[in-house]
């Protein structure tokens, strides 16, 4: 059984307010749609760090970095009794994810590792490629979409914190994610067009009232390292896992929706991902990584946790989508 998906609708510059799910959420989505944040709560010591509530909280505030929301004031984004509750919401986030994920201090060793191709998997891409259905491929899609229609956004906030060469290779690589200087190929459009295909909602945040927590904490993931000095490194070891492992994932994706027969922009996507990100990922691992630190070798261990935390987070969205979908239930809320 699978959960109705809209139709695709005209994409917004700023999109609607989330459903608040929770005390922290409610307190977020309130403040911003008033203007007054001086009542907003702290954050109790006991909060579920993976709870729906915290991540969909931590996300709203996020989005004012990002392209905000209508109707809310965009002055709010340095708000100070804003930043504060995010501080609060980011310690109780990072704190799970510096107990959780094992550390580690070789990066060269971790990219080796993940640029091993594997002969067998467990996750979507696999699923999709011999089994799984259509609908349960366009609700992936649906999870995919808080991340793709904001691709490359996350990661160019490091880009003012790197210097010499590891600047210079960094912004090439996110060059091609804008689409190399033209407007159609830029890959959040890309994802637009594969929504609008699908018979998707194409619009900008279209399925945050839809998503499980473990999804919405994929892309906190990224603004998290991104909006933080103090976390670059891991900022650069998440962007270059993705760039390790896109191929081999996308073009088992690609072998998947050839096989249910879906709509070429949706292949399109996918197969862009199969070529760029093979050659991003020398310029990653070498011209980045090396780089960057070979200026500053403290920073290896948050290199790892970079990588190490996107592994994490994404096996737990995985692991729920992909137990829903064996139950026959939707890996969509509501």
């Amino acid at each position: 059984m699978t959960a109705t998906l809209p139709p695709t609708t005209p994409a917004p510059t700023a999109p609607p307010l989330p459903v608040a799910c929770g005390p922290l959420s409610d307190a977020v989505v309130a403040a911003l749609a008033s203007g007054r944040t001086d009542g907003l709560p702290g954050v109790p010591p006991d909060t579920d760090p993976l709870g729906r509530d915290l991540q969909l909280a931590l996300y709203t505030l996020y989005e004012l970095h990002y392209r905000g929301f209508a109707g809310v004031d965009a002055e709010l984004e340095w708000d100070p009794d804003i930043l504060r509750l995010r501080r609060g919401l980011e310690g109780v986030f990072l704190g799970y994810l510096r107990r959780a994920v094992e550390p580690g201090d070789d990066p060269v060793a971790e990219m080796d590792a993940l640029s091993v191709e594997a002969t067998s998997g467990t996750g979507p891409s696999w699923y999709f490629a011999g089994e799984g259905t259509w609908d349960q491929l366009r609700e992936y899609f649906a999870h995919r979409s808080l991340y793709h229609l904001k691709e490359g956004d996350p990661h160019a906030f490091t880009i003012p914190r790197l210097q010499g060469q590891a600047k210079a290779s960094f912004v090439a690589v996110e060059f091609d994610e804008f689409g190399g200087g033209r407007g159609e190929r830029v890959h959040q459009r890309l994802w637009e067009d594969l929504m609008g295909a699908a018979g998707l909602d194409a619009s900008y945040l279209g399925y945050i009232d839809a998503v499980s927590a473990e999804t919405l904490s994929t892309v906190n993931l990224m603004s998290l390292f991104g909006l933080h000095r103090s976390l670059r490194g891991a900022a650069i070891g998440h962007f270059a896992a993705i760039e390790i492992t896109s191929s081999p994932g996308s073009a088992r994706l690609v072998a998947g929706l050839r096989r249910l027969g879906a709509p070429e922009e949706c292949v399109h996507f996918y197969a862009e991902h199969v070529e760029a990100d093979a050659v991003h990922e020398q310029v990653m691992r070498h011209d980045v990584v090396g780089d960057l630190l070979g200026r500053e070798p403290d920073l290896a261990a948050d290199v790892v946790f970079g990588m190490r935390a996107l592994d994490h987070l994404d096996g737990l969205a995985a692991d729920g989508m992909l137990a829903a979908w064996r139950r026959g239930e939707s890996s969509l809320l509501g």
